[in-house]
């Protein structure tokens, strides 16, 4: 059997991005011939990364790009949060966020065509995990200020875009958007299914009080009120000053909101929960 060298592993590694034991069995089989190991390397790794495809990648990282009045948000999952902070990761993660700038789209599939998913597919290789480019959202208004914020290790991203104001309030507002997560721009973008649901929500909960119908239907009309301020940029006191609400912040900067967009990492997916102790159990049985 060939000697297989402490060196030989490492030029092996630095070639195809593969853990250490990986590649020492690989060389190990191909007798010590490093181009042999690295074909079957690509070969296995090529059929391990379709089958990473299958697992919930629901961790990751979202970022923003911005050039003069247009801006993109992307996100891209892992499966973990230790992958999410890995330099190669993230350095993929900047250079699909330059292509969808650059190509002006929201379709994934076509922004992840071609090169980049020969990326993503060897770096699902390298690292051992599944990935996905999961969106991208444009934000598009001309003579805007377009304001971004990045927040907690790239765990929410937000765009935001006024007419009038300047660059400075764009940002303030992008950071506002970050950290109260408002649903909708004002009360009047709220739709009507959405408010009657929880009108429905609040008279079920007052018919309990045994207040009469019409002290009931104020209560409930007070309680709506207050959920469409709660969940409207508009009417939610600034978080640098809570004395003004963002209406007021954007009467006295002379601008109006023309959009938002906020992307927050794994929203929305639902996460597998593992057993792990019944994994190990049935590992053990098998």
């Amino acid at each position: 059997m060939a000697d297989i060298t402490a060196s030989l592993v490492k030029e092996l590694r630095e070639r195809t991005g593969l853990g250490m034991m990986e590649c020492k069995k690989a060389l190990v089989e191909s007798g010590g011939d490093i181009d042999v190991a690295v074909e079957e390397l690509r070969k296995s790794s090529g059929m391990k990364a379709a089958k990473k495809a299958g697992r919930i990648a629901a961790d990751g990282a979202v970022t923003v790009r911005v050039e003069g009045s247009r801006g993109m948000l992307l996100e891209v999952n892992s499966e973990t949060d230790f992958v999410a902070r890995d330099a190669s990761f993230l350095a993929f993660v900047g250079r699909v966020a330059d292509a969808a700038l650059a190509a002006g789209t929201e379709d994934v599939a076509a922004l992840t065509a071609g090169a980049i998913e020969t990326e993503r597919q060897a770096l699902v290789q390298k690292i051992g995990e599944n990935l996905s480019v999961r969106r991208v959202r444009m934000l598009s208004v001309e003579g805007a200020h377009i304001g971004s914020y990045v927040h907690g290790n790239n765990r929410i991203a937000v765009l935001v875009a006024l007419r009038g104001g300047d660059a400075e309030l764009a940002r303030d507002l992008a950071m506002h958007v970050a950290a109260q997560n408002p649903q909708f721009g004002t009360p009047a973008e709220v739709p009507s299914s959405f408010i009657e649901k929880e009108r429905e929500i609040y008279t079920a909960q007052a018919a309990d009080s045994g207040k009469p119908a019409d002290i009931v239907a104020k209560m409930v009309e007070g309680r709506v009120r207050k959920f469409l301020a709660e969940i409207s940029l508009s009417e939610q006191p600034f978080v640098k000053d809570p004395d003004i609400t963002v209406a007021k912040l954007l009467a006295k900067g002379g601008a109006t909101l023309a959009g938002f967009v906020r992307f927050e990492v794994g929203e929305g997916i639902e996460k597998e929960e593992k057993d792990f102790a019944a994994e190990v159990a049935a590992q053990l049985r098998g």
